[in-house]
């Protein structure tokens, strides 16, 4: 075995494309790059491929040694053992997929270039530990570390280095593109949606593809919403159609109508014929809605009540089904054939006894808009009424839908952006 020391800390960029050496000092070829394999410790380095006489290999890196010789790294090999790489293993090339790729820094906000790479060598092993996003990684690789220390030193100036360590680290794809997120935003609940989008946005085109497939339907629907339209028919062409349609199902039938009007017809067809039946349903009853009509706008989703329901009944339904934060501004009361009673606030239903039933405590005089009124008559009747949502009836005073203030908003700006 080859001679350790305890602790060796250096940088990928100090043995890539450099030579390595016998015991006896007699060069055996050159370093082009290194293998680690992922396990539940940090990344191990397992073997390095070289170029031994003309010919590429992969070897064991067990049998080399990492020495720090006059402020250089000098890297010396016993002997060259082929090292076969085991199928169904996490293994990762540094200088292929990671060098120069781009990953998250640590506030989730940014993508950042990665410029070199942390590595170890402990009696254990030799380790990846962090990757180098700063501009002292840039100035190592270009070799003027030294220049740019003496011209600094006078002032007692250095420059900075910046780091994220390699447990912070996973990767997306690394065999094929070589993206790589911050561990804690790989549990995508912890990333809120819009900055995700962000980064994606951020990405090349096959990239950010590969980001996006690799989402659950949840996450996946979540971000959809947030992606401009361009980039939404982008990501949503990306997916099979199975797991297309499993993402549509998961966003509102308004937000999954406007993507599905942007998709080419046949495309459109197929998704709406995978989509569960009531999903579907749903859509197709919006997409029918002319552009300017209130019946293009409005969420199939909303909380409804008879009004022989008790308060207390009420509240249990709405602990039990958790719905989401913008379909209960306001509960709505119904009748048998869904015809719109009246309205319930949530600060009503808290306060008010238990045992009372909805028609004592609902008003009854409530704004409304028709499900083929104009759009424009929306943001006027929500300013004068101060509304959060607005219900949306039919002829008939069925209930259709809810329109909601930020959907309204929304609409407004996008106008405006194409004025």
């Amino acid at each position: 075995m080859c001679l350790m020391s305890f602790l060796v800390t250096y940088y990928l960029s100090n043995i890539l494309g450099k030579k390595f050496f016998d015991n006896s000092g007699e060069p055996m070829g050159r370093i082009k790059d290194v293998l680690v394999v992922f396990s539940q410790e940090k990344p191990r380095i397992v073997a390095a491929k070289v170029k031994v006489k003309g010919e590429e290999r992969i070897v064991s890196f067990d049998k080399f040694d990492v020495r720090r010789i006059q402020m250089d790294c000098v890297v010396y090999c016993e002997e060259l053992a082929d090292y076969v790489i085991p199928e169904n293993t996490n293994i990762l090339y540094l200088a292929e997929n990671i060098l120069d790729k781009q990953i998250l820094d640590i506030n989730g906000r940014k993508l950042v270039r990665v410029n070199d790479v942390r590595l170890v060598k402990v009696a254990s092993g030799s380790f990846a530990v962090a990757v180098d996003v700063g501009l002292d990684g840039i100035i190592r690789r270009l070799g003027i570390g030294r220049p740019v220390a003496s011209v600094l030193s006078p002032f007692k100036m250095r420059v900075p280095g910046k780091y994220i360590l390699f447990d912070d680290v996973e990767a997306v794809d690394y065999s094929t593109f070589g993206i790589t997120l911050s561990k804690p935003y790989t549990k995508l609940h912890t990333l809120h949606p819009s900055d995700l989008a962000d980064v994606i946005e951020d990405l090349d085109k096959k990239s950010g593809k590969a980001l996006f497939e690799s989402l659950d339907e949840e996450k996946a629907a979540d971000v959809l919403e947030e992606l401009e339209p361009d980039a939404q028919v982008e990501m949503i062409e990306s997916l099979s159609l199975e797991k297309a349609a499993d993402v549509l199902e998961k966003m509102p039938a308004d937000e999954a109508a406007d993507l599905i009007d942007e998709l080419e017809e046949d495309k459109a067809e197929q998704l709406l014929n995978e989509i569960e039946k009531e999903s579907s349903d749903d859509i197709r009853e919006i997409l029918e809605y002319e552009d300017e009509e209130v019946g293009s706008l409005m969420m199939t989703e909303f909380i409804s009540f008879k009004e022989n329901i008790s308060v207390e009944e009420t509240l249990k339904f709405l602990r039990t089904e958790k719905p989401e934060s913008d379909t209960i501004y306001y509960l709505y009361v119904v009748d048998d054939d869904m015809r719109l009673k009246g309205t319930v606030s949530l600060r009503d239903l808290v306060i008010a006894d238990p045992f009372m039933i909805l028609n004592d405590i609902m008003r009854r005089t409530v704004a409304f808009v028709y499900d083929d009124d104009r759009l424009d008559s929306l943001a006027e009747i929500i300013a004068k009424y101060n509304l959060l949502a607005i219900p949306v009836i039919n002829k008939e005073k069925k209930m259709e839908g809810v329109v909601v203030i930020d959907d309204i908003v929304e609409d407004l700006l996008d106008k405006r952006k194409t004025e």
